[in-house]
């Protein structure tokens, strides 16, 4: 197996579950706004337990979904770059709010899962999905 080949099975597999696992939780957080008279989700009680607002699950579950579709849509790698760098801050944000709180180790697994997918979905990312470098 040539390198190339290998490189670009390792990115898909990585952007597959990344963008599998950006899409889950983001929806998730959107579908808080629909649960009125309902019992809250995971996703309100996990948020107001690390000290944010609820309305901050609308914000990161738009986020979520539009970096999902920058990621995997061909063509526009300055718009991918953006979303690999909030996917980035999403998640390191994820993990040092649930170290503020003291959680224990098991809880930042998910986030850091997402973290490392989303490192290695971008380091591996094909050359017509990377910002091409004209020296002068």
């Amino acid at each position: 197996m040539t390198t190339t080949k290998r490189n670009k099975i390792i990115y898909w597999i990585a952007t597959l579950w990344l963008a599998l696992g950006m899409t889950s939780t983001g929806i998730v957080q959107l579908l808080r706004m629909e649960a009125e008279g309902a019992v809250a989700p995971p996703g309100v009680y996990g948020i107001e337990y690390l000290g944010y607002p609820v309305y901050f699950l609308t914000v990161l579950g738009v986020w979520k979904l539009l970096g999902v579709v920058a990621v995997l849509v061909p063509k526009f790698p300055l718009v991918k770059e953006w979303a690999y760098a909030g996917f980035f801050f999403l998640m390191t944000g994820a993990i040092f709010s649930h170290i503020a709180v003291a959680d224990p180790v098991i809880e930042l697994l998910p986030s850091l899962l997402l973290l490392t997918l989303t490192v290695i979905s971008w380091y591996f990312r094909p050359a017509d999905r990377k910002i091409v470098s004209v020296h002068q």
